[in-house]
This record gives C-alpha cells, structure tokens and sequence, in this order.
C-alpha cells in the first residue's frame, strides 16, 4: 500500500517487512546494532521501535474472554502459568450474566469489572474484533487482543491453551 506524505510516496508494506525482519533478528538475539547494520536503518530506530512496541515483563496479568467453549482448560491454564485474574465465559453463561440483573446491577457489575482490570499491567483479551477494540478504547493499559471471531460472536468458540500459555510465558520472561 502506498502512502503520500507531502512530496515523497511511502511503501509501507515495504516498511512492514523492513520492521518484520528486524523483530526477528532480535528475537534471534542478534543486537540492535548488528540488525541495524543488516537491515540498513539507525540502530537508535531499532531501539525507539522496541520502546514504542514494550510489554512490561513480569506485570499483573489478566484474561478476559468470551464466549469461550473451553473456559475451564483456559482458567487451569491461566492458573498454572501465574495469570492473576481470569474473566472467561462460555454463550450461556454470558447471556446468564446478562439476564440475571436489574440493569443497574448489570452497569454496576461491569463498572466493577472495568476498574478491577485497570489495575493489571496487561488484559489479554479473547473477543471479537470489536470487543478488543472497546478494550483498547476503555483500559489504558497494555491489551494484547486475540481475536476468536467476527462481531456479533453468537457461538463458543474454542480457543488453544497453548496458544495463550505461549504469549503469556513470553511476557514473562526475564
């Protein structure tokens, strides 16, 4: 895709795949300068990159998700990797949490759980495209978003533990 900025025309895929590539190296474990020099880019990009794009290591983390089909798996799994606080619901028991308050007690309970999420360092959320973006708009916290499907979501979807349990022992390593 092509972008105009005034007089120049930007390539941004090409600024992608140059991005892409310097993830890589690091996670490779070449240094900022050596992908620098291979890439052809400051070695003072690299490390404004890596600041803009830093998810705190060894935070409080949360998980938040629904509708899940296999709530339990993922609360085991949360519990075994360190996750502090899991909020995970299969179709029914999303439309049970909906049905079974006044709307005041709905609007207070999801109030309560908004600010208990605001104290975590990281919500890992599993949700549909604007689900995570609502996340995004009303946490001002780090929100990593997996998406399981499309808005409106009417079904359980699964989701793979190992999946989660990957991202969540890369934001925990030292």
């Amino acid at each position: 895709m092509l972008l105009r900025i005034g007089e120049k025309i930007i390539n941004r895929q090409k600024v992608n795949q140059i991005i892409d590539e310097m993830f890589n190296l690091r996670s490779q474990g070449f240094s900022q300068q050596e992908v620098a020099n291979r890439v052809g880019i400051d070695r003072t990009v690299i490390s404004k990159l890596e600041t803009l794009g830093e998810v705190r290591k060894g935070g409080k983390v949360a998980l938040v998700g629904f509708p899940i089909e296999n709530c339990e798996e993922l609360r085991l799994m949360a519990r075994q990797e360190g996750i502090d606080y899991s909020f995970l619901l299969s179709e029914q028991e999303r439309w049970d949490f909906v049905q079974k308050k006044s709307g005041i007690g709905l609007f207070n309970t999801i109030m309560e759980i908004i600010a208990t999420l605001r104290n975590y360092d990281i919500v890992i959320i599993l949700g549909s495209n604007l689900r995570i973006k609502l996340m995004e708009t009303l946490l001002d916290k780090e929100v990593i978003g997996i998406q399981i499907g499309e808005s409106p979501i009417a079904e359980n979807k699964y989701v793979d533990p190992e999946s989660i349990k990957s991202i969540v022992q890369q934001l925990f390593r030292s």
